[in-house]
């Protein structure tokens, strides 16, 4: 029996083999991982659904492979219908092959041709079914009279959103502009590569190539989406935060006799939590096909964590309904598990808001990218100890650098800045009462 890449989670079509926990020849038991899969920013391994022994192995490690393909075969003990019932029951039927990027035909440059491999994207599947996309999508792509299979969608498993709409149509309007231009300027012989083109930067030095991770490509996409999509502003400022300091300290044993670690971020957490019930618009998402903002009544609070891999965003689930105590632990329990990339891919699905603290790197303000389709993103910097004015007399205090991206769609100046006050009132009058342990 082929013992086949079964179906991750909910629009993952594909994962990359990160590691090979068999060998060809070896006796299997039933559970027994075999293979550890990356897809987007998950890792998880994959369990034999029988017992038997290994007599090929069909991939590699590195190689990406989709949903339904053949990972290996074993020769099965016990009865063979029992196994290929497991079988059947751990994959999915794929009843379509998504999208894949086309290479474009080979073309034969006329003077002043602009080629662009994006517009020659053409979607295929076996079974003849349309491109994937919402019904609203396919509405607006009907009245604009724009052909689907030539739409490239960035979702997962190539499902268009109407970026990909907006993005296609201006690529059709850039290639005319720039065959026009082309048409009437003389030819360009600088080393400028076209979009897509790849440059032999060996002609210069040595060079050295590396593959991008699946979790590298995630982000580079996502970074991209945001920062053409949204119109972002940022909002800067500080918080006084001598006293906080001071409470964690003093608490922290406490803290860690719980088998949690009292960390600032868990304070940050605690006040945006409160902040967000207080502005409901920073917790939004914008529905564009629909024109409606979309408020969410949890206050699910994303944390970014450095990992060897790349920046990954698990999710911390309810944070206002969590005590000081609660927040800290599973705090913890969520960054050891996502650098040692054992997290869920649920659990880096459903945030309605996210930090990113960059003070035990160091930097002051820095401006953070809104994680779309967030609205509202807060940058934490490196507290420092700096002079303040109170009641007329200089003194040393320890600052907090603090930066909010938000979405000028659905948030005004006013809003954010409102926003980002309650926070920091919420951190330099942090009661000590919800600091306490019972």
């Amino acid at each position: 029996m082929d013992i086949k890449l079964p179906r991750l989670a909910e629009g993952v079509e594909s994962g990359t083999v990160v590691n090979i926990l068999v060998k060809e020849g070896q006796q299997i038991k039933k559970d027994q991982p075999i293979m550890e899969f990356e897809t987007q920013k998950a890792v998880g391994s994959i369990p034999s659904p029988e017992r038997g022994t290994v007599t090929k192995i069909h991939v590699k490690e590195g190689m990406e492979v989709a949903v339904g393909q053949a990972l290996i075969s074993i020769d099965a003990e016990g009865d063979a219908a029992a196994a290929q019932s497991a079988q059947s029951n751990l994959v999915a039927p794929q009843k379509t092959t998504f999208e894949r990027a086309q290479p474009a035909p080979p073309q034969t440059a006329r003077p002043g041709a602009v080629q662009d491999q994006s517009v020659a994207h053409r979607y295929e599947a076996q079974s003849g079914a349309p491109p994937p996309a919402a019904p609203s999508i396919r509405k607006i792509a009907r009245e604009l009279g724009i052909d689907l299979t030539r739409v490239k969608g960035s979702e997962a498993g190539g499902r268009i959103v109407l970026d990909d709409l907006r993005a296609y149509i201006d690529r059709l309007q850039r290639l005319a502009f720039e065959a026009k231009a082309a048409a009437e300027a003389p030819a360009d012989t600088g080393p400028r590569p076209a979009p897509g083109e790849t440059m032999d930067f060996a002609k210069w030095g040595p060079v050295r190539r590396e593959k991008m991770a699946p979790l590298r490509r995630t982000v580079s996409q996502r970074m991209v989406q945001s920062w053409t999509t949204i119109p972002k502003i940022n909002q800067f400022d500080d918080a006084d935060i001598t006293a906080l300091l001071a409470l964690r300290k003093k608490y922290a044993p406490a803290y860690e006799n719980k088998q949690a670690r009292l960390t600032l971020t868990a304070f940050v957490v605690k006040a945006v939590a409160a902040a967000l019930q207080k502005y409901p618009r920073a917790n939004s998402s914008l529905d564009e096909a629909a024109h409606e903002i979309v408020y969410k009544d949890y206050r699910h609070i994303g944390i970014a964590v450095d990992t060897e891999g790349g920046l990954i965003v698990p999710v911390l689930r309810d944070a206002d309904k969590k005590s000081l105590l609660e927040i800290s632990s599973e705090l913890h329990g969520l960054t050891e598990r996502t650098r040692a990339r054992k997290i869920g891919l649920e659990e880096l699905q459903g945030g309605s808001f996210t930090i990113s603290n960059q003070g035990s790197i160091g930097g002051a303000h820095f401006t953070p990218i809104i994680y779309a389709p967030q609205v509202a993103i807060l940058g934490i910097g490196q507290g420092a100890a700096k002079p303040v004015v109170i009641d007329g007399k200089i003194a040393a205090r320890m600052v907090l650098p603090l930066c909010l991206a938000y979405d000028h769609r659905v948030l005004d100046g006013a809003d954010a800045v409102r926003f980002l006050r309650e926070i920091i009132h919420g951190l330099e009058s942090f009661p000590e009462a919800e600091v306490k342990l019972n």
